[in-house]
């Protein structure tokens, strides 16, 4: 199957504005459900099509094939089946042959799962059908006001005896995550429901952010879901620390002056938490992919060896880990880069500064208030020696 996933996500939202770009446990809620996407097994690209250029940038950033939709599909009246059909319009015009099966993604159900989406189309696909929908169990009896003005049941008769939950026949609602539909089906149709229609019910929470209040309520459930707990005093004591350079030691920018020199900016708290580690013994290494001599310069102004012009950081971690006889359950790495995601995923306990790249932002198992350079390093020096992880 050639099977591709669509993101609407245009800006001058109502209810919430600027939701799509806002972070989500530091991660812009577009960005977010591309990299969900991108993790399906199922999805060959990922596309967003936007008429913001914010949005367009942070999704073009998160690995997503952007499209500029045009202002006409972008205000509050335009349908979700516009957006969907100008994206395959847009793709022929590229001179791309479309896909067999689309999947419309909601940036707005932010508990999405890549196994989710494999699972809608798998079923979609395994029926026989032409269109597929996420769904949850909902047993709530829904009420509506009759013409002489009072109360009766649409999803119930009210005039018989209430129902046992477990004497009914299970009933659905849309939860507005997944859409699937087969690509010459919804061409003729126009319509997501562009033929027979599977029902895929998914398990979990289900909410729709529409509203600051739905967006405390979904933070609230991710960052107890998806933040790793701290670890606790006492634990597996801290023996090593490995840090990125730019973005972690700076802020990620330069300064160049007339004659090509370059400069950077750093804190000088991050070097005062540094020399607390190094009085508890522990281990400190720059890994970095940069070639700038600034980078060693920095590192012997703060007695840490340094490994640079370093493209695969994870083996060369490894072979440094064994030399210095440590597991990996030894081992702190901040970082905040795609760069840095393998060892951060790798290593015992991951950082990332709070200006990090969303990939990195994502996978950290804390997530710093610090921006780079800005006092991150010092933060995570502080947490470590505060919640008893060095000697």
């Amino acid at each position: 199957m050639d099977v591709i996933a669509v993101i609407p996500a245009r800006g001058g939202s109502v209810g919430l504005p600027g939701k799509n770009i806002r972070p989500l446990l530091g991660v812009p809620l577009v960005a977010r459900t591309v990299q969900t996407a991108l993790q399906a097994k199922s999805l060959k690209e990922v596309f967003v099509t936007s008429n913001d250029e914010d949005i367009l940038r942070i999704s073009a950033a998160a690995g997503a094939t952007v499209i500029r939709r045009p202002e006409a599909l972008s205000n509050s009246t335009a349908s979700s089946e516009a957006a969907l059909l100008h994206a395959l319009e847009w793709i022929q015009e590229q001179g791309r042959a479309l896909p067999d099966y689309l999947v419309f993604l909601q940036c707005t159900s932010a508990f999405t799962r890549p196994e989710d989406i494999d699972l809608v189309l798998e079923t979609m696909v395994g029926k026989g059908a032409r269109a597929a929908l996420s769904v949850v169990e909902d047993h709530g009896f829904i009420w509506q006001e009759g013409d002489d003005g009072f109360a009766e049941g649409i999803t119930h008769d009210h005039s018989k005896p209430r129902q046992r939950r477990q004497d009914m026949k299970p009933r659905y609602r849309e939860n507005g995550a997944v859409y699937a539909m087969h690509v010459p089906s919804f061409l003729e149709k126009k319509e997501r429901f562009c033929g027979p229609a599977v029902m895929v019910p998914f398990e979990g929470p289900t909410v729709e952010i529409d509203s600051q209040e739905d967006w405390d309520v979904v933070e609230a459930f991710l960052n107890a879901r998806e933040r790793s707990p701290k670890p606790a005093a006492g634990q597996h004591k801290v023996k090593a620390v490995i840090t990125d350079f730019d973005g972690v030691h700076t802020d990620d920018r330069v300064i160049v002056d007339q004659d090509g020199r370059e400069s950077v900016t750093c804190s000088r708290r991050d070097g005062l938490g540094l020399e607390l580690l190094r009085k508890r013994n522990v281990k400190m290494m720059i890994l970095s992919k940069e070639a700038n001599p600034v980078v060693r310069a920095r590192a012997a102004k703060l007695q840490m060896p340094v490994m640079n012009q370093i493209e695969d950081k994870l083996s060369v971690l490894d072979s440094w880990r064994q030399e210095q006889g440590l597991e990996w359950q030894d081992i702190v790495y901040i970082g905040n880069d795609v760069n840095d995601i393998d060892c951060m995923r790798t290593c015992g306990l991951s950082f990332a500064p709070a200006d990090a790249h969303p990939s990195a932002l994502d996978v950290a198992d804390q997530v710093l208030k610090a921006d780079g350079g800005k006092g991150a390093i010092r933060e995570m020096c502080d947490y470590l020696i505060s919640e008893g992880l060095v000697g």
